[in-house]
């Protein structure tokens, strides 16, 4: 008599089997570590919870798990130079074959490892049909001989162990797969993660085309796994700093948790017995694993911080103990974390809250407790929003779930109100944002215009910031700074060295003797050190002298001569002639003239006399030096310490619309000064703002101006529009103007009835439109829609 037996039952007491055979009561253990040989870039465990294996680029061995430490059992690096195969980007033990291992090197082959061989060599099958690196390689849960792959060139291959060459190969359209996972419940399906954001579902059935694909992050997904209990649940991980698990089971995906991280997510794993919680780290910044219960993605339910750098791998010691997690680390160290060791943020962590709205409003949430306090002083100054039916402050009330692990806290809202014109209002980010120049002019004039909008905006602070880079990374030799920046409003020259004996008479006449006499000998010390004192271009007779502001008194000016002993005596005579006037002054002054180089002056360059010897104005009694005794300008790099401190400064303090836009127009000067991860940062918080103040276009100049990689592909994402038929309503499938259902241009204009071939405008209620020009001419008249619908367009 035969019996038919249904495939599905056979895989159901299959997958049965395997859990009575791989559940064991009890896991003793501690925490407990051991140092590696080299950085670890994957690990995995075997069924019986009794052994780890590790496998980096230079290490490749299998750990012993015993309850006072890890004990090294066998080295897979054998021979004397180990092959690329053994530089391994991703490990996973077989969790029904004990002895079978499969790992995914960075040359592109997927090696295959048999710990039942008795040579040394364990490798058993090599297979080299990848062209990129294998990113990632996963057993089948139930089926003993198939494995799949997933590479760098963007194809996922499946091979039976019992042949030498895949079996099926699939493509996703995509770039690089970052991530494979078979799915635990159901035979034949697996999720893919690809480099574009994408996740895709397929059937080991139909290599030809997926059953299903969605955008799950906006990035790369870096990793994905499916939920042990749940059939429909798949969590994934992407650079978007985000955690999301989808539910599969219905006809279109639906995302029904996320969690946010603080960085890019590497590895994310279910935690078994427990439905809604999983484990996470990071591809980069943080090194601690993370345990998040998703109902509460605010705040992680557990923290393991014993690693020192990037956390590569995570797995839990078995699949139905909860309190055990495995993790390999950049660090060289391997972990093993007992759950009741792990920190419990939540202990920690404050039942308060504080925000700022969009326009300065301030909402402030704490314990009922606390805000049922009468107010102190310091409310003085706010209100809150107008009644209604809504109460000040705002009581929330969570109903009690005795199931929860969570500290059960009562908090109420307060929300504030910024008065009109106050100090808290955004409006000068929105001015400043459309007012900036970033672009298109010279270095000195960027400064200048900006910091004249710092300056109209009553940012003091700012304005010289800006005045001071222009002063720190503008050429000195340049004449038309001199000319256009160095004039303040009063005609003064704001030069260094530089001053009016006119106006500094009165002060410098009421000085002591003494200290004149005193200034005068060390005058004459410093010249007579000087052995060629030349006179300087633009002096005729004798030399001239540039000292600082109120150095000398205008009485001890005086030419000196290498044999003049007059400075030992107690008293002095000023010739009158000492400093002849060069010109008559004049109660208006004029524009400096240029001066010309005079070539008896071998000690002055034509850059430094450029620099340093100005033409006087005639309001103005100038001195100027013949020999620096320093260099006359410092190089832009001397200021880039200072710079970069001054950028992390108005970081820091939230303004990173001032640090990114020095960023953007110092350019090279000071962007090699600060790692790309700041300025990632500074770029993603100042356009996060730019866009919630919908300033689009001064978003998009900031992307386009940005030389940070993850920065300059924000707007490159290609971007679909879907249409509609302007005659049969129905979406338009086919490029082109004509419409593959009703077969009639789409893009007629309304009012002239011509097709338009250019710039087309339509209303989103009624789909008709036309020419820019002709459908804002026909709205001023009328409100009704040109086509006669009967529709109230309207154009904004």
């Amino acid at each position: 008599m035969l019996i038919h037996i249904d495939e599905s039952v056979l895989h159901l007491l299959a997958r049965l089997e395997m859990e009575k055979m791989t559940r064991v009561s009890t896991i003793s253990g501690c925490t407990m570590f051991c140092h590696l040989d080299a950085p670890a870039n994957a690990i995995s465990v075997c069924r019986d919870a009794t052994q780890v294996v590790v496998a980096g680029r230079n290490i490749f061995k299998i750990y012993g798990l015993e309850e006072d430490g890890f004990v090294e059992r066998l080295n897979l690096r054998v021979g004397r130079k180990p092959s690329l195969n053994f530089s391994c980007a991703d490990v996973m033990w077989h969790q029904m074959e004990e002895n079978l291992l499969a790992t995914a090197a960075t040359n592109g082959a997927v090696v295959t490892w048999n710990l039942a061989r008795p040579c040394r060599n364990k490798q058993e099958q090599l297979f080299t049909e990848h062209k990129r690196t294998v990113n990632k390689v996963c057993f089948h849960p139930t089926e003993v001989n198939m494995l799949l792959s997933g590479s760098q060139d963007g194809f996922m291959k499946c091979f039976d162990l019992r042949k030498k060459e895949s079996v099926s190969t699939f493509s996703g359209q995509s770039e690089s797969v970052r991530d494979v996972q078979f799915s635990i419940k159901d035979y034949f399906t697996f999720a893919a993660s690809f480099e574009n954001g994408n996740v895709q579902l397929w059937d080991i059935r139909r290599p030809d085309r997926y059953e299903r694909m969605f955008t799950a992050h906006t990035g790369p997904v870096f990793c994905c796994d499916w939920h042990p209990e749940d059939k429909g649940w798949l969590a994934t991980g992407g650079r978007d700093k985000m955690v999301k698990v989808w539910d599969m089971s219905t006809n279109r995906v639906k995302e029904i948790y996320c969690v946010q991280t603080i960085a890019s997510v590497a590895r994310v794993k279910w935690r078994p017995e427990r439905r809604y919680h999983l484990a996470t780290c990071s591809m980069m910044v943080d090194h601690n694993i993370y345990v998040w219960d998703v109902r509460r993605p605010f705040i992680p339910f557990a923290t393991f911080e014993e690693h020192k750098d990037v956390t590569t791998g995570i797995v839990w010691r078995h699949q139905h103990d909860p309190y055990f997690l495995l993790s390999g680390s950049k660090d060289s160290t391997l972990y093993q974390h007992m759950f009741k060791d792990a920190s419990r943020p939540v202990d920690r962590a404050n039942p308060e809250g504080l925000c700022f709205g969009l326009f300065g409003d301030l909402a402030f949430a704490a314990k009922e407790s606390l805000m049922t306090a009468p107010q102190s002083v310091g409310d003085v100054g706010r209100k809150t929003y107008p009644g209604g039916d809504r109460r000040y402050p705002i009581f929330f009330f969570k109903k009690p779930d005795v199931t929860e692990q969570f500290a059960q806290v009562s908090s109420a809202l307060s929300v504030f109100e910024s008065e009109a014109g106050s100090s808290v209002g955004m409006d000068w980010f929105i001015n400043t944002a459309q007012s900036y120049l970033l672009s298109g002019k010279p270095f000195a004039e960027l400064c200048e215009h900006n910091a004249q909008v710092a300056k109209r905006l009553n940012r003091p602070q700012e304005s010289t910031t800006w005045t001071m880079l222009r002063i720190m990374f503008s050429e000195p030799a340049n004449p038309s700074l001199s000319t256009n920046h160095n004039l303040n409003k009063s005609g003064n020259l704001p030069l260094v060295n530089s001053f009016s004996m006119k106006e500094m008479s009165a002060a410098l006449n009421e000085r002591n003797k003494e200290n004149r006499q005193d200034n005068l000998h060390s005058l004459e010390t410093n010249l007579n050190n000087n052995d060629e004192n030349e006179e300087t271009e633009g002096s005729e007779g004798q030399a001239e002298y540039l000292f600082g502001d109120a150095e000398l008194d205008d009485d001890d000016l005086y030419s000196m001569e290498h044999d003049n002993q007059a400075a030992e005596e107690p008293e002095y005579l000023l010739p009158q002639e000492a400093f002849p006037l060069r010109h008559e002054i004049m109660d208006h002054p004029s524009a400096p003239e240029p001066m010309q180089e005079k070539p008896e002056s071998p000690h002055v360059s034509g850059s430094e006399a450029e620099s340093t010897c100005l033409t006087p104005m005639e309001s103005f009694s100038l001195i100027s030096v013949s020999q620096l005794l320093f260099s006359p300008h410092l190089p832009p790099k001397f200021f880039c310490p200072i710079v970069k401190e001054m950028l992390c400064y108005y970081a820091e303090q939230g303004d990173v619309q001032m640090a990114v836009s020095v960023l953007i127009v110092l350019g090279d000067r000071i962007r090699k000064e600060i790692d790309e991860l700041t300025q990632e940062h500074w770029y993603m918080s100042y356009i996060d703002l730019l866009q919630r103040f919908e300033l689009w276009n001064v978003s998009n100049e900031v992307i386009k101006l940005s030389t940070c990689g993850p920065i300059m592909c924000l707007n490159q994402a290609s971007t679909t529009l879907h249409i509609n038929c302007s005659n049969c309503k129905r979406p338009m499938s086919n490029k082109g103007w004509i419409c593959d259902r009703c077969h009639q241009c789409a893009s007629v204009c309304a009012v002239c009835h011509h097709v338009v071939k250019g710039l087309f405008v339509w209303c989103q209620g009624c789909s008709h439109g036309g020419h820019l020009e002709h459908v804002m001419e026909w709205l001023k008249q009328s409100k009704h829609c040109p086509a006669g619908c009967g529709h109230l367009c309207e154009y904004t």
